[in-house]
């Protein structure tokens, strides 16, 4: 059974930073992709970001060049580096990870960017 826990959300200032990460029990991560997705209130979930287990990446185009999605496999680990935050990036942030055709939700986290 793949648990995912979130840690790192809370209140920063725009223009400010923060760094998610998610931790997965069970086997097999290192061969999961794994990702960030994020749901703003009245607004649908949407992917932020994921990468393979190669370490290919795929980002949502209103985070390029704002966010970094890394991974630390012998740690079962996943993080997401958030810089230059915006109000818009506002939202529940969720872990996902995908293996043998499941797909794994954390709890999420929240991410509040607000003067």
């Amino acid at each position: 059974q793949v648990q995912l826990v979130e840690s790192g959300g809370g209140l920063v200032q725009p223009g400010g930073s923060l760094r998610l990460s998610c931790a997965a029990s069970g086997s097999f991560f290192s061969i999961s992709t794994v990702g960030w997705h994020r749901q703003a209130p009245g607004k649908q979930r949407e992917l932020v970001a994921r990468i393979s287990p190669s370490g290919n990446t795929v980002y949502a185009d209103s985070v390029k060049g704002r966010v970094t999605i890394s991974r630390d496999s012998p740690k079962n680990t996943v993080y997401l580096q958030m810089t230059s935050l915006k109000p818009d990036d506002t939202a529940v942030y969720y872990c996902t990870l995908r293996q043998l055709g499941n797909d794994y939700w954390g709890q999420g986290t929240q991410v509040t960017v607000s003067a």
